[in-house]
């Protein structure tokens, strides 16, 4: 696998597939984004491991993590890249580093296993998900369909949990191109 330069409106980054060493930074943009919710550091550590080809690193000059998108293949729906994941470190934040990583991610997909559809879930207040899914879409030429896939009363409702929004699926595609 390889790992691309890319340059967007505002940032300039290496985006590559996920290693091993980078999963203590994953967890580190995670937990600062303030929006995700926030995995064990051995689950980032296991993820850049058994999930590498179906994830992305953006790095800068310095080497550098500044954001990643993890994400997975559907074992029932093999065409099916599911994202678990988008976070960008805030010295990056709104420089196109999300969206260039979507577009990395999914072009290494494809070309790696045919034609891929996107599917990630969204909280209802998370605007900045929201816009940079549709706005995925609109670049491939795709359609994006939503739908609630876990509601609110499918997680706990603990003192440590609080309520957790429900989690409405995106389902973009198939790409124009597919």
């Amino acid at each position: 696998m390889t790992t691309a330069h890319v340059t967007t409106p505002r940032a300039r980054v290496a985006i590559g597939p996920a290693e091993v060493a980078d999963g203590a930074d994953l967890w580190r943009i995670a937990r600062e984004s303030g929006e995700l919710d926030v995995n064990s550091p051995y689950s980032y550590l296991l993820w850049c491991r058994d999930f590498a080809a179906t994830s992305a690193v953006a790095r800068d000059a310095s080497g550098r993590a500044v954001g990643f998108v993890t994400g997975y293949l559907r074992p029932e729906a093999p065409g099916t890249l599911f994202v678990w994941q988008v976070a960008v470190d805030g010295s990056h934040r709104g420089t196109g580093v999300a969206a260039a990583l979507l577009d990395a991610l999914s072009a290494r997909v494809a070309t790696e296993h045919g034609p891929v559809r996107l599917e990630a879930t969204v909280t209802p207040g998370n605007i900045p998900s929201d816009r940079l899914f549709r706005s995925y879409a609109r670049r491939h030429g795709a359609t994006v369909t939503r739908e609630v896939l876990f509601p609110t009363t499918a997680f706990p409702d603990t003192p440590e949990a609080g309520v957790h929004e429900p989690e409405v699926l995106y389902r973009i595609g198939p790409p124009a191109s597919a």
